[in-house]
């Protein structure tokens, strides 16, 4: 036995065009929505490396520069500090530098 379609009335034919057409556009607002989501996702991942990352880079910088000043606190310079007269400005004390 065979379909003949020509024995479809018109009205099933439309309304059986219509649900194909439905189910498309479902499926490209569906595949739509799914690649915005996962837009979004990469995007979140990208900013919270890179965040993550610059914020590691400031505590290493801050870590850094506080071992360096606990260090430089802690180191004695041998040599007194004594006051030497300015050639016409009255005396201020001169610093003794520790290379020259």
């Amino acid at each position: 036995m065979q379909f003949d379609l020509s024995a479809v009335e018109t009205a099933t034919m439309v309304f059986i065009g219509t649900l194909a057409f439905a189910l498309v556009l479902v499926g490209f607002v569906l595949t739509a929505g799914f690649l915005a989501l996962v837009l979004v996702g990469v995007g979140k991942l990208a900013w919270f490396l890179i965040s993550t990352t610059l914020l590691s880079v400031v505590h290493g910088i801050n870590h850094g520069w506080d071992r360096l000043v606990h260090h430089a606190s802690t180191v004695e310079i041998p040599g007194d500090f004594q006051g030497q007269p300015a050639p016409s400005t009255g005396s201020y004390p001169r610093v003794m530098l520790r290379d020259s």
